[in-house]
């Protein structure tokens, strides 16, 4: 299966489907922005500190696998020069809507987050990349091309999913059966025989891959980065993920290259 051309229709029809990830920022939210006054997320909840970020004015960031009108627009009304990449075109429609419906500045690129090619080496003084490598195979190829691209003093700033969600039975997870079934690293095309990713796959639902700490954070390490702060997340109340309620399974990292 070509996981990058079914991930980018399955990421369209999302679109189609108002998914939670595809709404695009409200022009109150942009209009705060323009004050310097904004919240974004890496991972389900929680903000990302504004201590993390470096000063935005005139700053070239790269908003890496992270289209669909919410982050990338709010950087850029902050001050930010922003490129999106993204693998969905319907995505990135998103961040072109608010572009100019709210007059902002913006570039916008269709690809592969593991291949930065069309980009020079130091193109970049901030890459944001929320979590969106679950949705390739390999993600040691992500953290070198982010290495390459940024600038030396350049900030990465990541989510991804810890690989344990994908431990259990999907199935009896929903009812809240933790019944550990799957091992690490994960890949549903390892599983696709099986009823519940079968369905999955009939409904167009991504394609989702659990990588191992040892390829996100041990990855980012190896690229030559440092890691300056790290925090953990978990969904809401209101999305009633089983796995929540017991421990956080996001993990958002701030990383620098010397």
């Amino acid at each position: 299966m070509d996981v990058r051309s079914y991930n980018r229709s399955a990421w369209d029809r999302k679109v189609e489907q108002a998914d939670r990830w595809t709404q695009p920022a409200d022009a109150e939210v942009i209009a705060t922005a323009r004050c310097g006054d904004f919240r974004i997320v890496l991972t389900p909840a929680k903000p990302v500190p504004m201590e993390w970020f470096p000063p935005l004015k005139g700053l070239q960031t790269l908003c890496l696998a992270s289209a669909g009108g919410q982050q990338a627009p709010v950087l850029a009304a902050a001050g930010a020069r922003v490129t999106v990449f993204d693998n969905s075109p319907r995505q990135l429609d998103q961040d072109r809507l608010v572009a100019e419906r709210d007059g902002l500045d913006m570039s916008f690129e269709e690809g592969d987050m593991a291949d930065l090619s069309r980009f020079s080496d130091g193109s970049f003084d901030l890459i944001f990349h929320p979590c969106s490598n679950g949705f390739i195979p390999n993600v040691i190829p992500v953290w070198r091309e982010c290495f390459r691209v940024l600038r030396h003093g350049g900030v990465l700033l990541a989510g991804f999913t810890n690989a344990v969600r994908y431990i259990f039975d999907d199935e009896r997870k929903l009812n809240g059966n933790l019944e550990v079934r799957y091992s690490l690293p994960y890949s549903d095309l390892d599983h696709r025989n099986e009823s519940h990713i079968r369905k999955e796959i009939e409904l167009g639902n991504p394609l989702e891959f659990g990588h191992t700490l040892g390829d996100q954070i041990g990855g980012q390490l190896n690229a030559g980065f440092m890691l300056t702060g790290f925090y953990e997340d978990r969904f809401g109340k209101s999305d009633e993920d089983p796995l929540s309620s017991f421990l956080d399974t996001f993990i958002a990292t701030r990383a620098v290259k010397p």
